[in-house]
């Protein structure tokens, strides 16, 4: 159970970037008083957290709606992880917030930011979607691992409430470099994590035999 908490939260970690979120979220407010920004990280980690639980409880069995099976969702799964752990490794810089240059507009813009840019599609995007779904599909039903699974989700998104509330000193203390560093190694560690979720899936499928 401890490798499907670990193999969980440094996923959620590496997708949620909650280093990243924290410094977009101190550039969005500079001014704004404690307990309004308080606010604002507690509501965009709520609905974020909420939104993750659902795909994670919930995705298994839209799949089998949409008669996707676990293997294809595996290899989809692993490719997308696979291209967001490279932009990260490279530190592409529209990579590093998640938002394209009208959505940055518009986030500067809004007066309430928690549910956009924060909670979606910040904490909650593509990316952290698709993890949760291949996590939550890794567990073939093994309740125990499910609630490991949870649990590690559960962890990323406390650690992320902790870093968007010490948003301002966070991004004052640790600097662009540290931050950059820090993406790089979880982009290495979600590499191979999305890596083996490729060679699961193929494996699976029957497409090519993989060597324990």
């Amino acid at each position: 159970m401890f490798e499907y908490a670990l193999t969980s939260f440094t996923t959620f970690f590496a997708t949620v970037g909650p280093v990243e979120t924290a410094v977009l979220f101190a550039t969005l407010t500079p001014k704004m008083p404690q307990a309004e920004r308080a606010s604002i990280a507690l509501r965009a980690t709520a609905i974020a957290s909420v939104l993750l639980l659902v795909f994670t409880l919930l995705g298994g069995p839209l799949l089998d709606e949409l008669g996707v099976s676990i293997a294809a969702l595996q290899t989809a799964g692993g490719i997308i992880l696979l291209m967001i752990a490279l932009d990260m490794i490279f530190a592409k810089p529209t990579s590093a917030f998640k938002l394209s240059q009208p959505e940055d507009e518009e986030a500067h813009t809004k007066d309430d930011i928690a549910v956009f840019p924060l909670a979606m599609p910040l904490l909650a995007g593509p990316g952290a979607m698709s993890a949760a779904i291949l996590l939550a599909a890794n567990t073939e039903g093994n309740p125990l691992a499910l609630g490991a699974t949870v649990g590690g989700l559960a962890a990323v998104m406390g650690a992320t409430l902790l870093l968007l509330l010490l948003s301002h000193q966070i991004n004052h203390m640790i600097g662009i470099t540290a931050q950059r560093v820090l993406m790089r190694v979880f982009g290495i560690l979600l590499a191979g994590i999305a890596v083996q979720a490729v060679f699961n899936g193929l494996s699976a499928s029957g497409v090519m035999r993989i060597a324990p």
